[in-house]
């Protein structure tokens, strides 16, 4: 039986739900370079609201930012974020910057696992020979790398990391056969392995990029029947009554999977000759929704005879329903939108964290709207909270003001 001393680098949205649940099966050590987020979860406070108090209570891992914990580990697992620069091509940095860490205190031995969303090649043709300098050591004689791509999605409560099927690979047999049983020992809905590194990495940077072209084909016609004064919303219910008609919706895509992937998946395309056309079609229609449902919002205020010097009110600035993050989230392109038009805005989201969202965007969240101050009202994400109480923020309309509702969540 194989039972490694693990170490997850990593605590964010994929790496701290999977380290907990390690944790009950193998001695477990916690990994983040932000001192800040290690002060908090030995506190029993994940910032991301993924794991609970009590959880982390309960939990016997360990937390540290001194990389020095990752001596004794036989298993690495790195969870770091994989970020799109300003001209949509892949910023490796925080592969590189861990795989230097690890490298630099890597156990003769030891095998590597990388979760982050890459392109096919990525693990070894960029990873391992960081990891070799780093370490001084060979490949697959003194350490071994193998794949698993996150499928965390954030906020889900019933889609959790147990009941998630896990791919895994490895770089030899014995490497797959080890992440397979590391895996399998806390996954209940079972491992599913592959031959290659490079099969496993392409199987998760395609989830997300048919998801997205789905996304774009709801968007593309929710503009189409926009114009036609049809309600997409109960076009896409009356189409969903046939068995086989796949349930996306139309909206912003942002985040750090589906906004960014595709780009990936391009990026490589691109590199070996192919030019990817539904691909970047399909990113192309999302990426500028933010400005057509910001343009159709103007358009409305202009027949209603509203003040464009008045302000409009945003609901919402995370980059998804009842989830903190905030990264890259679209909202932002529909106030950078109205602000060019001269229109003025105020955000309000109860879920973000007004100190993430001031050092990232320079915006300014404000504690709570005042009723009768609105020309319009944005209801940008659907929050739990905001549909609770539509009512009220209904009431933050000037007479006559307009209420939009880009995911026609409200009736």
């Amino acid at each position: 039986m194989y039972n490694p001393k693990i170490c997850v680098v990593g605590l964010g949205y994929v790496g701290l739900p999977l380290a907990v649940e390690l944790s009950k099966h193998f001695e477990v050590v916690g990994f983040d370079i932000s001192s800040e987020r290690v002060k908090a979860l030995k506190s029993c406070n994940d910032p991301n609201r993924e794991v609970s108090a009590d959880t982390l209570r309960e939990s016997r891992m360990e937390f540290s930012n001194d990389a020095a914990a990752l001596k004794d580990a036989d298993f690495v697992i790195v969870a770091v974020p994989t970020p799109i620069d300003d001209h949509k091509n892949p910023d490796l940095t925080p592969l590189y910057r861990s795989s230097e860490i690890v490298g630099a205190n890597l156990k003769n031995g030891a095998v590597v696992v990388y979760e982050s969303t890459v392109y096919p090649g990525v693990t070894e043709d960029e990873c391992v020979p960081v990891l070799e300098r780093a370490s001084g050591g060979k490949w697959k004689r003194d350490f071994f790398v193998g794949y698993s791509p996150e499928r965390i999605n954030p906020g889900d409560k019933v889609h959790t990391v147990t009941t998630i099927k896990k791919v895994v690979s490895g770089d030899t047999q014995e490497t797959t056969d080890k992440v397979a049983e590391v895996y399998g020992a806390v996954i209940k809905a079972g491992v599913h392995k592959v031959s290659s590194i490079k099969v496993a990495e392409a199987a998760k940077v395609i989830e997300n990029t048919q998801r997205d072209i789905n996304i774009a084909l709801m968007n593309e016609l929710r503009i189409f029947f926009d114009k036609m004064n049809i309600s997409t919303k109960e076009v896409l219910e009356a189409a969903e009554t046939k068995w086989n008609f796949l349930p996306f919706e139309p909206g912003l895509v942002g985040g750090h999977c589906i906004g960014v992937d595709p780009y990936y998946l391009a990026y490589k395309a691109e590199e070996i000759g192919h030019h990817p056309q539904i691909i970047m079609a399909g990113r192309r229609i999302n990426d500028a929704m933010g400005r057509y449902f910001a343009r159709e919002l103007i358009k409305q205020m202009i027949v209603h005879k509203l003040r464009m010097d008045g302000k409009v009110l945003i609901l919402g600035i995370t980059f998804k329903e009842n989830v903190p993050d905030i990264r890259n989230s679209k909202v932002i392109d529909i106030v950078k939108e109205l602000n060019d038009f001269g229109i003025k805005t105020d955000i309000y989201d109860t879920v973000a964290n007004a100190d993430d969202v001031k050092r990232e965007y320079g915006i300014e969240l404000i504690d709570a709207p005042k009723p009768d101050s609105y020309q319009a009202v944005l209801l940008a994400v659907k929050h739990e909270l905001f549909l609770k109480n539509i009512n009220e923020l209904k009431s933050c309309l000037v007479e006559n003001g307009i209420f939009y509702d880009i995911k026609q969540a409200v009736s």
